[in-house]
């Protein structure tokens, strides 16, 4: 068995219109989803689940939605090279308000910073309360993660689009075979 929390707010996404979603999610995985709606709760049964390996991918998809993923994006994490990872703002600012501060730069003025995130690395972000989720390929998510951390840090945005421009081209490069 394998246990997550999400907010109740997001409950509604991870059942879906008439259980859709919730439904689609046991049967490719074959785990047994529950889910109490008052509480948060999930439980995980992976009995019958095609692998043990599949349940976790399962817990990620529900913590994914937890953290603000659609149900589409969440689901990318049923590939193999796909993984998932949450940054908490809380270990780079203290107070409610550089919290605030953090959470308006990463997103950026009105999406610009983690639209250019997203493109520049193929990663999806979401940013839901005091943390920021990623899911993508495992070098998408190296690249994107530092660039995240950099801004939390207080890099300045220019400094990380031209990081991850020189990462980007890396990849062609090394995709290549050069």
């Amino acid at each position: 068995m394998l246990y997550a929390r999400i907010p109740q707010e997001r409950i509604g996404v991870l059942i879906g219109p008439d259980g859709w979603t919730k439904r689609r999610l046991e049967e490719a995985s074959r785990c047994k989803v529950l889910v109490d709606s008052e509480s948060g709760e999930v439980t995980i049964d992976e009995s019958g689940a095609k692998d043990k390996f599949l349940a976790i991918k399962v817990r990620d998809i529900v913590l994914a939605i937890g953290r603000g993923f659609s149900e589409e994006r969440a689901f990318r994490l049923l590939n193999d090279d796909s993984y998932f990872v949450v940054l908490d703002i809380k270990d780079y600012a203290r107070t409610p308000e550089r919290i605030a501060e953090m959470r308006g730069r990463v997103i950026g003025t009105r999406g610009k910073t983690r639209r250019i995130i997203e493109e520049l690395t193929g990663a999806d972000m979401s940013v839901y309360g005091h943390t920021v989720a990623l899911i993508a390929d495992d070098f998408q998510l190296a690249i994107a993660q530092e660039a995240v951390e950099m801004i939390l840090k207080g890099s300045e945005h220019k400094t990380v689009y031209r990081f991850m421009e020189r990462k980007r081209d890396e990849l062609r490069i090394a995709e290549m075979g050069f």
